[in-house]
C-alpha cells in the first residue's frame, strides 16, 4: 500500500496544543496536509489552516464528529499528575475511548508517541502506563505505529526544562544515583521528523520503533554539557541513599516543573532509555541532531518564546 499523500484524507492530531502537538501541526500544515486538531477548549492562537474540533478523550459521547473522515490519527495525549492510580486510569480510559471512536469511524492508521524504556516489572509507573496505552491501541483493527522516545530536548518540554533549571539554579547538586542512568536524548525537531516520516512511509504501519538521538549520555553528562554550553561550572555529588521520591520533591521545588509531574519523570530515570532497535533509521533516514546543537536550539527558542 502506498504512503499517505497530503491530498488523501485528513490527519487528526490529539494533544495538538502540547509540547509535541503544536510543532507537529505546524509541520504537517507546511507539508500540505489537511489537519484537524482535537481541542478541549477554544484556542485563539493556532496556525492558520488547521481545522479545530472540540472534544475530550475522557468524554466519549463527543468524539464521533472529530473522527469523521479521518485517515490517520496521531495519539499524543499523556496524563502525569494525580498520583499513580489517577494518571493510569485517565491514560487507560482516554486510550480506550480514542480507540473505539477511531475504529467506528474507520480510521486507517494511528501513530502513537510513547516512552522508551526496558519492559518488565522494573518499569516506572508512568512508562508502564505508556506501554499499556500502546497495547490498547495495537489491539484494534487500525494499524498502530508505536514510537518509543527517550528524553526529548526542546523548549517547553518537561524533561528539558527540569534539566535546564537544575543547571542554571544549582552550582552544587546533591543527587541520587539516577544521574548515572544512560539515555539517548533526541532533539524535538527530530521527533517531529520521525512522526511525519512514519505518516509518509507505509512500511512503518503496525510496527514499533525506538527513536533516539546520535549520542548515549548519562543524566550527569547531559547536565555537565548543558552547563558548559552556558558557560557555567556545576559540581554534581551523587549520594546513594538519596531516594527517587525525595529527589522528585526537591526537583519540584527548584524547577518550573510541578511536583506532580516531576515525581513520575524522576521515577522514570531509573530506567535506562537506550535504543535497542535501529530499523527506523533505514525506513525514515533523517539526519539526527547532536546533543549540543539540540541544547543550543532549545535555548535560542526559549529566548524568543516567553
Amino acid at each position: 500500500m502506498k504512503s499517505m499523500q497530503p491530498n488523501e484524507g485528513k490527519v487528526l492530531v490529539t494533544g495538538a496544543t502540547g509540547f509535541i502537538g503544536k510543532r507537529l501541526v505546524a509541520s504537517l500544515l507546511s507539508g500540505g496536509y489537511n489537519v484537524r486538531c482535537l481541542v478541549r477548549r477554544a484556542v485563539t492562537s493556532f496556525p492558520p489552516g488547521a481545522e479545530l474540533a472540540n472534544g475530550d478523550l475522557l468524554e466519549p459521547a463527543g468524539l464521533e464528529a472529530p473522527f469523521r473522515g479521518i485517515n490517520t490519527a496521531y495519539y499524543l495525549v499523556h496524563s502525569m499528575g494525580g498520583g499513580r492510580a489517577g494518571f493510569e486510569r485517565r491514560d487507560r480510559q482516554a486510550a480506550e475511548y480514542f480507540s473505539a471512536a477511531a475504529e467506528k469511524a474507520g480510521v486507517r492508521r494511528v501513530i502513537y508517541l510513547g516512552g522508551l524504556g526496558e519492559t518488565g516489572t522494573g518499569l516506572s509507573d508512568h512508562l508502564a502506563s505508556r506501554l499499556e496505552v500502546a497495547l490498547i491501541l495495537m489491539n484494534r483493527s487500525f494499524k498502530t505505529t508505536f514510537l518509543r522516545a527517550p528524553v526529548i530536548i526542546g523548549a517547553g518540554g518537561s524533561s528539558y526544562e527540569m534539566i535546564k533549571a537544575m543547571v542554571e539554579r544549582l552550582p552544587v547538586m546533591i543527587t541520587p544515583r539516577w544521574v548515572s542512568t544512560r539515555t539517548q536524548p533526541i532533539a524535538v525537531a527530530d521527533v517531529i521528523g520521525y512522526l511525519i516520516g512514519c505518516l509518509r512511509e507505509e512500511q512503518t504501519a503496525g510496527e514499533t520503533f525506538d527513536i533516539g538521538g546520535p549520542e548515549i549520555l548519562s543524566y550527569r553528562e547531559m547536565m555537565e554539557r548543558f552547563a558548559a554550553i552556558e558557560g557555567k561550572s556545576n559540581l554534581i555529588i551523587p549520594i546513594p541513599f538519596f531516594s527517587l521520591r525525595l529527589s522528585s520533591y526537591w526537583v519540584g521545588l527548584i524547577t518550573p516543573v510541578k511536583p506532580s509531574i516531576a515525581m513520575p519523570l524522576i521515577e522514570g530515570v531509573r530506567n535506562e532509555m537506550v535504543c535497542r532497535d535501529q530499523r527506523i533509521r533505514d525506513l525514515v533516514p533523517i539526519p539526527l541532531t547532536p546533543f549540543d546543537e539540540a541544547i543550543r536550539s532549545a535555548l535560542a527558542e526559549g529566548e524568543k518564546t516567553p
